[in-house]
């Protein structure tokens, strides 16, 4: 513990500009700094340049196919033969195989970087855009809004303007889906989460622990619901107040997932189903039986 305290407690001042940048991104444990642009507008751009390289190729290529309808059999041993094709297409008496090998190579290795191309993308349109608070937290580092002068880009020149676009952002690390319990946690209790802090007013949360507190109060309220029921539908033995009973606890049970735990409309539907068979179990049952002819007695 003595040298994780002495450790903690020296930060190292890097030079401000891409070495400061650098240092900032790696410093989270959760790597959520990792925020780059995604250059959506060069990215479709280039994938239109290949494409439109790629037709080109496949009209020269059919032109080819076309002359070869009037061409004789010896001419055309080259379309059926690949050990032909290479061996004229290697000399310089055929210029059509020589044409058509060259272009055999060129299509192969044009569509290759085609199709990578489009893998990539693929790859980086799937990646989340980064959190709203980490963006603003990484906005107001950049923009070193914690000094004391004046705020200034920590990059220069036309770098100046990265995180201008929020739409072209990506995070390489997405964060966790945050339901609203959680959300509403980390925006208006985040002192209490706080696992780190620096000589600004930027702070790191604990994610550990705050999955912990979420856990434990979403434990409470479901036992609450659950068991607070069961109780009370045990103390009434009026059945219209008991149907209402169901009723009730079976709408916050349902509002509980809804709002706060932002479950899908399928997940609501099947454990509020559960829920009210429990209810209903209990007041058909012995035990809610007994209940009722014990208060009545």
């Amino acid at each position: 513990m003595p040298k994780d305290a002495e450790h903690d407690a020296i930060e190292i001042q890097y030079v401000k500009g891409y070495p400061s940048l650098a240092a900032f991104i790696a410093s989270d444990t959760y790597k959520s700094t990792f925020i780059y642009r995604r250059f959506d507008r060069l990215s479709a751009r280039s994938l239109l340049y290949l494409q439109s390289e790629l037709v080109e190729l496949e009209a020269e290529q059919d032109a080819l196919e076309t002359e070869d309808q009037y061409s004789s059999t010896n001419e055309l041993k080259g379309s059926r033969d690949w050990k032909i094709l290479k061996a004229r297409g290697s000399g310089e008496s055929y210029e059509r195989d020589q044409k058509r090998l060259c272009l055999v190579y060129e299509i192969r290795q044009k569509l290759k970087e085609y199709k990578e191309a489009l893998i990539m993308e693929s790859t980086l349109l799937s990646l989340k855009r980064p959190r709203k608070r980490t963006l603003e937290a990484f906005r107001n580092k950049f923009m070193n809004a914690d000094s004391f002068e004046e705020s200034f880009p920590t990059l220069g020149g036309r770098s100046a303007s990265i995180l201008d676009d929020e739409n072209d952002l990506v995070t390489l690390r997405a964060s966790p889906h945050d339901d609203r319990l959680t959300s509403f946690l980390r925006r208006y209790f985040a002192l209490f989460f706080v696992k780190r802090t620096t000589n600004s007013r930027l702070a790191y949360l604990s994610e550990r622990r705050l999955k912990i507190v979420v856990a434990s109060l979403y434990i409470l309220v479901a036992a609450t619901l659950l068991f607070g029921a069961v109780l009370n539908l045990y103390m009434v033995t009026d059945e219209r107040k008991r149907l209402g009973l169901i009723a009730g606890y079976t709408t916050a049970f349902a509002m509980c997932l809804g709002l706060v735990n932002k479950a899908e409309g399928h997940q609501v539907f099947a454990a509020c189903a559960a829920y009210s068979a429990v209810l209903v179990v209990f007041v058909s049952g012995n035990l809610g039986k007994t209940g009722r002819s014990g208060d009545a007695g």
